[in-house]
């Protein structure tokens, strides 16, 4: 079972989500969407809660307002850390989470700690703990099925950019050419007159045909 939060804290909505227990953890690890942040307690035992940022916005620069509400979502999930003030919690990207095979159920590392990021917590919030509250779904996810969902989507997405600036090439090439071709014509019928050149009178012009 996977825990899904909606966070107004941005608008539109972002969501939030989290494994119901360690063993689903293990799980949304593993099949992680690119644009999603995890958070943690730092040092100290708490659910695994994630982010799934839109595609526009940039880990490094999450609005205040709405990494507040993952921190205290993460804070409110920690037995232990619920009961102390002043916490810290860490957050990076979900492709920065590494799992080795004698880790225990739920436990991770880091590929870089250089992308690893804190947020210090001094309390516990409870009108957003609440507001958060309010909005939790439970759902069964299939991770398989939803992976290969969007990565059909994502590669449709690829190719639909993609023939729209093939398109674009090919109406620029096209405008530069019709623009070529109009500049050719206009050399062609607009001689230049020679100043120089003596002028003929009517009479002269009659005889120069004669």
């Amino acid at each position: 079972m996977v825990l899904f939060f909606t966070s107004s804290a941005v608008d539109p909505s972002a969501t939030i989500y989290m494994g119901k227990d360690k063993v689903e953890n293990e799980d949304l690890i593993k099949y992680a969407w690119p644009q999603d942040v995890w958070f943690h307690v730092d040092k100290l035992s708490s659910a695994h809660v994630y982010l799934r940022m839109p595609k526009s916005m940039d880990w490094e620069a999450i609005p205040k307002a709405l990494l507040t509400d993952c921190a205290q979502l993460v804070k409110a999930n920690s037995i232990e850390g619920n009961k102390k003030d002043d916490l810290t919690i860490i957050y990076t990207p979900g492709d920065n989470l590494k799992k080795q095979g004698d880790m225990a159920v739920g436990q991770v590392s880091f590929h870089s700690d250089k992308r690893v990021k804190r947020i210090h917590v001094p309390k516990r919030e409870n009108p957003i703990v609440n507001r958060l509250n309010k909005t939790k779904v439970e759902k069964v996810v299939d991770h398989e099925q939803e992976r290969t969902d969007r990565v059909k989507q994502e590669n449709a997405e690829k190719r639909a950019i993609a023939a729209q600036r093939k398109q674009e090439e090919a109406d620029l090439a096209k405008q530069r050419a019709e623009e070529k071709a109009a500049r050719s014509y206009d050399l062609l019928f607009n001689v230049e007159e020679d100043l120089d050149a003596p002028k003929l009178t009517g009479k002269a012009i009659e005889e120069d045909f004669m």
